[in-house]
């Protein structure tokens, strides 16, 4: 846990899975500038633990986030490195969101704003109840979209509903939303916790062996400039024939068992 004076990052390792909760609910789970260097930290710390298999994002209580808390914007986006550098520490942790060797999921409920999209964007999917208030704001306040996120808009939406979103600042219904790419499906608000930690499960019981390398080759495919995918896919490839987890996985099939999977990342 790191705690802060506006809110706070928790880590609770449950099981295999490592659950992080934005923890700000007085702003809607609003991101302060600590509370983003303490995501990454928490990021980097569940990505590290030979417990977790996966790495679960939700915010406290029905929000998810409100995006950059407006009382902080200034330090969450142009905060001082200790060498004088500018540092958007948003996009700090968008970043270890994104180079998590593990797969993430972000749980979206309630409110899902501006800077809150984008971190929640950062993961591997977002899995999202059907009555989520999402968009992206910063039309509203006068300033720019960090670069990633962008980025990730105009990859996902293209370049004319990229600017439709970022322009209008519209709230965007969740059914759209997950139809545009915005978010990657939708559920029945009652059914949510069931469904999404049923979700979560199955992705922890898989081969962990073929989720870790598959989202590393599907990372590399869609990485700005692309490079490194033929080398990185030339190489698992070569790999696959000794896996023992493509050993276990093929024997269970043809046994009509359940596979016990053994590879670990760590």
């Amino acid at each position: 846990m790191a705690a802060t004076e506006c809110g706070q990052i928790n880590l609770e390792v449950d099981g295999c899975i490592g659950r992080i909760v934005i923890d700000n609910p007085r702003q809607r789970n609003a991101m302060t500038r600590d509370m983003c260097i303490s995501l990454a930290e928490a990021v980097q710390r569940a990505d590290a633990d030979p417990r977790v298999k996966v790495i679960t994002l939700r915010g406290r209580g029905k929000d998810f986030s409100a995006g950059a808390a407006i009382n902080e914007l200034h330090q969450v986006l142009f905060d001082n490195g200790p060498d004088g550098q500018m540092i958007d520490r948003l996009s700090e942790a968008d970043a270890a969101l994104q180079s998590a060797s593990k797969p993430t999921v972000a749980l979206v409920e309630g409110i899902c704003m501006g800077g809150g999209w984008q971190i929640a964007s950062a993961c591997d999917m977002s899995i999202a109840a059907e009555t989520v208030k999402l968009a992206v704001t910063p039309s509203k306040l006068g300033i720019i979209y960090p670069r990633s996120g962008i980025e990730r808009l105009v990859q996902r939406l293209g370049a004319d509903k990229a600017k439709y979103v970022l322009f209008s600042a519209d709230l965007i219904p969740a059914k759209k939303a997950a139809d545009w790419g915005l978010l990657t499906e939708t559920m029945p608000e009652a059914e949510f916790e069931e469904s999404s930690q049923s979700l979560v499960l199955r992705i922890a019981e898989r081969s962990q062996y073929s989720v870790h390398t598959m989202k590393a080759l599907i990372d590399s495919m869609v990485a700005v400039d692309g490079r490194g995918s033929e080398a990185l896919w030339d190489a698992e490839w070569a790999q696959l024939p000794d896996s023992e987890d493509f050993r276990v996985g093929q024997a269970a099939f043809l046994a009509g068992g359940q596979p016990n999977f053994t590879w670990s990342a760590l």
